[in-house]
């Protein structure tokens, strides 16, 4: 599949993807890409989060293709026994362990515990080994769980533009790879 082929939503997490943030790059690179916006970035609702990504994939005209990162994910996940649309696949990347009782703010545990049924289109998550947001073994097990292919991302935090992840050279080439197989 090529980029052209397919809606690409990005699902930001938490307080939303900054301009520097390899998200925001890719939408602006990607003339089929576009975010799902949320009404309240800094304060998540699960259930206002889950339906407006539930509206941008049921709004979709081409294949979906969910581009997600941090709580995106988790928002993504929660939605996904809603969609009407086809998804053909997902790109899940740093999922927080939302059912942590130590993660901060507090009010993003209102996203777990993350649904564990598998997932009913190929999906690859990215994990990174000492992610301050949740453990690598946690993001093994969940995506396991989906049967999601793991990439180990190495000692690389949050995988965000503050880790030094804007550009994202790695996560472009392997984003492309997946396309290509879709």
């Amino acid at each position: 599949m090529k980029a052209s082929d397919a809606d690409i939503l990005i699902i930001p997490g938490y307080t939303n993807s900054g301009p520097d943030h390899w998200q925001s790059r890719w939408q602006a690179k990607l003339s089929t890409a576009r975010r799902v916006e949320q009404a309240e970035w800094s304060k998540p609702v699960r259930e206002d989060w889950v339906d407006r990504v539930v509206e941008e994939v049921n709004a979709a005209t081409r294949p979906v293709v969910l581009v997600a990162h941090s709580l995106g994910v988790a928002t993504a996940i929660h939605a996904v026994p809603r969609f009407k649309s086809p998804i053909a696949g997902a790109f899940f990347v740093a999922p927080p362990d939302v059912a942590n009782p130590a993660i901060r703010p507090k009010h993003l545990m209102t996203f777990g515990p993350y649904p564990r049924d598998p997932l009913p289109f190929p999906s690859i998550t990215v994990a990174s080994r000492n992610d301050p947001f949740g453990a690598f073994e946690q993001a093994e097990d969940i995506a396991n769980a989906w049967g999601s292919l793991l990439l180990d991302a190495g000692e690389c935090g949050h995988i965000n533009a503050e880790s030094g992840h804007g550009p994202w050279p790695e996560g472009t080439m392997v984003f492309a790879q997946f396309l290509a197989r879709l």
